[in-house]
C-alpha cells in the first residue's frame, strides 16, 4: 500500500489522522472501502479499509499478528494471543493462538515463522467472507430522521471456522467485520454443538490482544493513558456512557507474561479482554448453538478530544442509526382521554412529533383489560392520523415483582429491589409489554431504570438455573425486547446504555434536582449539560428535561408555567435545545396557554425542521457555557448544503460584539465560505490557512444568535 510520508498538517481544533494528500475520513469517508485478502505466500488473512488493518496468521495456527492504524501507521499490537477462550462443562480451551515469542514488548516479522500452535486448542479449517448482515431489524422513521443511514452498514464479514482439540467438543466460529470509512472492527464467537449430547458454555472470551503499553508507569499509578483504542460491546448496562456501561465486559488487566514491561511489579495494564462478568453457563442442545455479545473495536488514531468525540459519534451513527431518529417529544402528565385529546391537539398544532404518557399520567402498562388497551387503540390511531406517535411510561427497577420470590435473590440489587426477568413475572412483564405494544399500537415506550445486570441466586425461576447463568439470561431477556421494539418502529426512551442493541435514546446528563433551581441558572446548567454530554454523544441520542410545572420543589422561582408569564424564559429553554438539535421532554399539561406562547413554540419547532440536517449533525464544541460572557457550539455537516451552523448565547444583561473563531475542516470548508447571521443575507469570506475564520458577532442581551456557513 502507497503511503506518502509528507509531515501532516496540523490545524486549529484538529489532529489531522490522514495520510498527507489523502481525505480526512471524519469528512469524506467515501473512498475507504473494507476488503478481505488472503496472501497465500504469507498465510496470512488481512482486513483492511485504508483506515485500520488486521492480520491474521493462518498457518501453523491462526492469530491475529498486526492491529493497525494506517493513518498514523501506529501499530497497537505488542504480542500474540489466542483468538478468543471458551470453557465448555468447566474445563478451558484457547481458539487458535501461538506461542514462541521471545519478549513480549513487540513482534517482529522475521519471529512469525518460528512460532509454534498453543497445546490443546482449537485449529483453524477454513475461512468465508461476505457482506455485513443486519444484528437485527430496524423499521425506520424517515419522519424523524434528518438523512437516511444505511442498515446494514457497508462492510465486510468473515466468518473463521475453528475444529475441536478432542472427541466429544462443539465446533466454535469467530466472526470479524470491518465496515467502510472509518477504522472499526467487530468480533464475536458462535459455539456450535456438532455433538450427539448436550454441552455447557461456562465462560467465554470474546476478544483477546496484548496491546502495546501507552506510557512507561515503574510503579502504581492513580491513573494511567489507555491504549489508543475504544472497546465497547453490546454486553452493556449501568451507564448513560459508552466506556462506563461497558465495564461490565471490556477488561484491561496486566499481562502476567509480559515479564520484560518496565513496571516493577509486573502492573501494566496492557492485555485487553471482552468477556462477561459471571457466566454465561449456557447449556447448547445437540445441532444448537451459542452466540456471545459483540465487541467493537475503534482504532482512534488522535489524541485531539475533538477528534476522537467525532470518530466515536460517527461509530454510533454507523452501529446503531436509530439513535440518529430525533423526535420533538412532549410528556403528557395525564392519561385520561379527554386531556390525551387536547394534549395531541396542541402538538400536532405546532408540530410536535411524539407523545409520551409520562410517570405518574395514571396509565396502566400492565393492564390486561380488552376495553382499556381498545380505549388507548383509539386514541393511538387519532394521534397517528395527525401525524404523532403515542405511547407510554413503564418502570422496570427499583420496583418489586408481584410476589417478594420473583425479584432477584441473594446478590444485592442496584437501585433497591429488581423483578427477576428469568422469574415467572419477570417473564410475564416483558410479554405483557410486548403485548399492549402490538395490541393498541403504542409507538414509544420509556423504560425507566431497564435492567441494571443484577444478578439471582434463585435455583427455582423458570427461565435460569441459579447465579452463573441469571445475568446473561436477563440480559438476553430485556436485549431480545428491545430488538423487537425496534423491528416494529417503536421508539425506546432508555436511561441506560442499550444503543446497541436497539434503544433510541438515554439522558444527555443531568441532574434532576436543578429544575428546582431558579429559572436563570437552569438556562445555564442546561446548555453545560448539553456541550459536556455531546462530546460522547450525538445530539440525537440524549435527551434533557424541562418540567413545565413544579418538579421536585423550588416553587414559583423555578417553574415555568404558567407558560405566557414565562414566555422569554421558555423561549430560551427551546432555543438552547433546538440550537443544538437535543430533544428534551416537556412534560406537562400543555405545551402552550396564548397566541403568543402557541408562536414562540412554533417558530422554534419551525426553525428545527427547517434547518434539522444540520442540527442533528455533530457539534464542535466552541466554549463552555460559564455565566460570564458568550458560549456555543459549532454544528458540522460536510455533505449538507448548510456546511455548518453556530449557535451562540449571551447570558449577559447587555449586548456584547465578540470576534469569534470558527473552526470549518470538519464543515468540508476551505478557501471561502458564504456567511449568513441570523439569517441576513449571505456574505463571501475567505478561510485561513487552518480552515478557520474569525468573524465579529454581536449578540443579544440574554439571548441568542446563529451563523450558517455554506459553499460559495
Amino acid at each position: 500500500m502507497h503511503r506518502s510520508i509528507i509531515p501532516l498538517l496540523v490545524l486549529t481544533l484538529l489532529e489531522c489522522s490522514s495520510i498527507a494528500g489523502s481525505p480526512d475520513w471524519l469528512v469524506d469517508p467515501a473512498s475507504f472501502k473494507a476488503t478481505v485478502a488472503e496472501d497465500r505466500s504469507r498465510q496470512e488473512l488481512i482486513l483492511s479499509n485504508g483506515l485500520a488493518r488486521r492480520v491474521i496468521r493462518l498457518a501453523p495456527a491462526a492469530a491475529t499478528v498486526a492491529l493497525e492504524d494506517l493513518t498514523t501507521g501506529e501499530h497497537l499490537l505488542r504480542a500474540v494471543s489466542p483468538e478468543a477462550r471458551i470453557e465448555i462443562d468447566g474445563k478451558p480451551f484457547p481458539i487458535g493462538g501461538l506461542l514462541g515469542q521471545p519478549v513480549a514488548n513487540y513482534l517482529k516479522d522475521e519471529w512469525l515463522v518460528t512460532l509454534k500452535p498453543v497445546p490443546g486448542a482449537y485449529r483453524f479449517v477454513s475461512w468465508s467472507e461476505g457482506p455485513i448482515e443486519a444484528r437485527f431489524a430496524w423499521k425506520k422513521h424517515p419522519e424523524w430522521l434528518s438523512r437516511d443511514l444505511p442498515w446494514p452498514p457497508p462492510g465486510r464479514h468473515v466468518r473463521m471456522t475453528y475444529a475441536p482439540p478432542e472427541q466429544g467438543l462443539p465446533e466454535v466460529d469467530v466472526h470479524y467485520e470491518l465496515y467502510d470509512g472509518l477504522p472499526l472492527f467487530s468480533k464475536w464467537i458462535i459455539v456450535r454443538n456438532t455433538t450427539e449430547k448436550p454441552v455447557r458454555v461456562t465462560r467465554f472470551t470474546a476478544e483477546e490482544l496484548r496491546l502495546v503499553e501507552p506510557e512507561s508507569t515503574v510503579d502504581d499509578a492513580p491513573d494511567q493513558e489507555r491504549p489508543n483504542l475504544w472497546v465497547e460491546t453490546d454486553y452493556a448496562f449501568l451507564a448513560m456512557n459508552g466506556a462506563h456501561a461497558s465495564r461490565q465486559s471490556v477488561h484491561l488487566t496486566p499481562d502476567p507474561d509480559y515479564t520484560s514491561q518496565v513496571h516493577v511489579g509486573y502492573g501494566t495494564r496492557c492485555l485487553l479482554r471482552t468477556a462477561p462478568p459471571i457466566g454465561p453457563n449456557q447449556e447448547i442442545a445437540p445441532s444448537g448453538s451459542f452466540e456471545s455479545f459483540r465487541t467493537f473495536e475503534l482504532l482512534l488514531g488522535a489524541t485531539d478530544r475533538e477528534r476522537r468525540g467525532l470518530a466515536l459519534r460517527r461509530m454510533y451513527r454507523t452501529l446503531a442509526p436509530w439513535s440518529s431518529e430525533n423526535p420533538l417529544m412532549f410528556h403528557v402528565r395525564s392519561a385520561k382521554p379527554e386531556d390525551l385529546r387536547k394534549a395531541i391537539a396542541q402538538a400536532a398544532d405546532v408540530g410536535f412529533e411524539l407523545l409520551i404518557m409520562t410517570f405518574g399520567s395514571g396509565f396502566n402498562f400492565e393492564s390486561r383489560d380488552p376495553a382499556y388497551r381498545a380505549e388507548y387503540k383509539q386514541i393511538v390511531d387519532e394521534a397517528r392520523g395527525r401525524g404523532l406517535a403515542l405511547g407510554a411510561y413503564s418502570l422496570l427497577a427499583s420496583r418489586g415483582a408481584a410476589t417478594p420470590a420473583d425479584n432477584t435473590q441473594g446478590s444485592p440489587p442496584r437501585f433497591g429491589v429488581m423483578p427477576c426477568l428469568g422469574a415467572k413475572w419477570g417473564i410475564d412483564y416483558l410479554a405483557q409489554l410486548r403485548s399492549f405494544i402490538g395490541e393498541a399500537g403504542l409507538g414509544v415506550l420509556e423504560h425507566d431504570g431497564s435492567y441494571p445486570g443484577d444478578r439471582c441466586a434463585a435455583t427455582d425461576h423458570p427461565g435460569h438455573t441459579g447465579l452463573d447463568d441469571s445475568q446473561w439470561v436477563q440480559w438476553r431477556a430485556i436485549t431480545d425486547f428491545y430488538k423487537w421494539c425496534r423491528s416494529q418502529g417503536v421508539f425506546l426512551n432508555v436511561p441506560d446504555w442499550y444503543f446497541l442493541t436497539g434503544s433510541n435514546k438515554t439522558g444527555m446528563g443531568y441532574r434532576e434536582n436543578n429544575w428546582s433551581l431558579p429559572r436563570a441558572e437552569q438556562e445555564i446548567i442546561e446548555r453545560q449539560n448539553i456541550y459536556d454530554g455531546t462530546w460522547t454523544k450525538t445530539p440525537s441520542m440524549g435527551w434533557m428535561f424541562v418540567p413545565l410545572t413544579v418538579y421536585q420543589g423550588g416553587g414559583a422561582a423555578a417553574t415555568i408555567e404558567p407558560l405566557d408569564a414565562n414566555r422569554d424564559h421558555y423561549e430560551a429553554r427551546l432555543a438552547n435545545l433546538l440550537g443544538a438539535g437535543v430533544q428534551a421532554c416537556f412534560r406537562g399539561p400543555r405545551l402552550y396557554d396564548t397566541d403568543a406562547t402557541r408562536a414562540v413554540v412554533k417558530r422554534w419547532v419551525d426553525f428545527y425542521k427547517g434547518h434539522r440536517r444540520i442540527l442533528d449533525s455533530d457539534l464542535i464544541h466552541l466554549r463552555r457555557a460559564n455565566g460570564r460572557d458568550w458560549d456555543g457550539w459549532l454544528h458540522v455537516d460536510p455533505q449538507g448544503s448548510e456546511k455548518a451552523l453556530a449557535f451562540l448565547y449571551n447570558p449577559l444583561s447587555e449586548s456584547i460584539e465578540r470576534e469569534i473563531r470558527f473552526p470549518l475542516h470538519y464543515a468540508g470548508l476551505s478557501e471561502t465560505a458564504l456567511v449568513s447571521v441570523a439569517g441576513q443575507p449571505a456574505t463571501a469570506v475567505k478561510l485561513d490557512a487552518d480552515e478557520s475564520v474569525s468573524l465579529k458577532v454581536t449578540i443579544p442581551a440574554r439571548s441568542r444568535t446563529w451563523v450558517i456557513f455554506t459553499a460559495p
